[in-house]
């Protein structure tokens, strides 16, 4: 029983740090630092973030892990056609085979080298997608124009992106139109949906955790994912509870319900620096952010001693774990009673924690859409 608790925890633990490989290159000064930024969800000025900046700042192969997830790493590549990374062997000098897609960044049109790129990334067998940025700028400078009309800007803009590759060579091109520093607005969702589309699901899921919060739709689908994995911790809770001496079953569930509420706080981003950085982002201020939030388990240290507190305030929760502990001391039945009261007690609780974080993060969404 113990082995078997063991083994679903090593199962869960494998789930959520399935690694992802994110390529983003392009020409220099397309943008790509601020997007590896935005998509970490950091300022360019954070300590951490991608150096930006007129000139090429990227001379290197340089990997930039998630915040909260480091199995996620973006890959900011050095711009393709420079005397160090020409066109032709640029794939093989960048080490294509370790990551899991492209993302190839222009500020104004593609070139031949995108494209070269991206043939060779095809017969590769990845994939690849373009996206088309700074797409804030080009609205500003429209709008000076006497009659403008957004839509028809980025329509312009896009169908232009289109033309020109289709010209290079590129057959159906999907061109994505983003605002780095500002990912709610333009294609960014239209993106995030295509690339969910084409990841194999484990991968998908990891991609999905990462993801800012950029419409409520993002965290329907993470409280979707997260709920899916609840029995599994419910069964490494079960199987805890198998073992007759006191005290392990609670051992067990401690370690395994840190793990799954770290997790869930982490993937709505609510965890005090994330909530840091989102609040440098938007300019909301912290202590606003944290006025939205109902659930003791957001923005603290998460700890056994917390988690018990929080525990004996949901419902029924402190009444099934002593009936849990009394239940292994009944003769034949007392092990089958305490696994089932274990699992039930496990699956309540990360339902309920699950519920308050979704409905948490939504109100933080809506409090930085004000």
């Amino acid at each position: 029983a113990a082995a078997a608790a063991a083994r679903i925890q090593q199962h869960l633990e494998r789930e959520n740090n399935v690694p992802l490989n994110i390529a983003i290159t392009g020409e220099s000064g397309s943008g790509k630092s601020t997007f590896v930024n935005a998509l970490r969800g950091l300022s360019n000025d954070d300590e951490k973030a991608a150096p930006t900046g007129i000139t090429e700042t990227t001379n290197e192969v340089t990997p930039y892990p998630h915040p909260n997830y480091p199995n996620v790493k973006l890959w900011d590549l050095p711009g393709i056609g420079t005397t160090k990374y020409p066109a032709k062997k640029y794939l093989k000098l960048v080490g294509f085979e370790k990551f899991d897609f492209f993302i190839i960044i222009s500020a104004d049109r593609f070139r031949e080298n995108d494209v070269k790129l991206a043939q060779e990334i095809h017969k590769m067998k990845k994939k690849f997608y373009f996206v088309r940025s700074k797409i804030d700028e080009n609205l500003r400078a429209e709008k000076r124009q006497r009659h403008f009309s957004e839509e028809e800007t980025l329509t312009k803009i896009r169908e232009d992106c289109v033309h020109r590759l289709r010209g290079l060579g590129i057959e159906s091109p999907k061109v994505f139109l983003v605002s780095s520093f500002q990912l709610k607005l333009y294609d960014f969702s239209l993106l995030q949906q295509t690339l969910e589309r084409d990841l194999p699901k484990n991968k998908r899921d990891t991609l999905l955790f990462v993801m800012p919060n950029i419409n409520p739709e993002i965290i329907i689908k993470k409280k979707k994912a997260l709920k899916s994995t609840i029995i599994c911790y419910a069964l490494g809770s079960a199987a805890g509870a198998a073992v007759p001496v006191p005290g392990v079953s609670i051992a067990v569930d401690a370690a395994l319900l840190i793990g799954a509420v770290t997790h869930y706080v982490h993937a709505f981003g609510l965890d005090i620096p994330s909530l840091k950085r989102l609040s440098d982002r938007t300019d909301v201020p912290y202590a606003d952010l944290r006025a939205v939030i109902i659930s003791p388990l957001a923005a603290v240290e998460i700890t056994a001693g917390l988690l018990i507190k929080v525990l004996t305030q949901v419902g029924r929760t402190a009444t099934l774990i002593v009936a849990e502990e009394a239940s292994r001391f009944v003769p034949i039945v007392g092990i089958p009673l305490a696994m089932g009261f274990s699992f039930g007690t496990t699956y309540t609780i990360l339902k309920s924690i699950l519920n308050q974080l979704a409905d948490d993060a939504q109100k933080v969404f809506e409090r930085i859409s004000v």
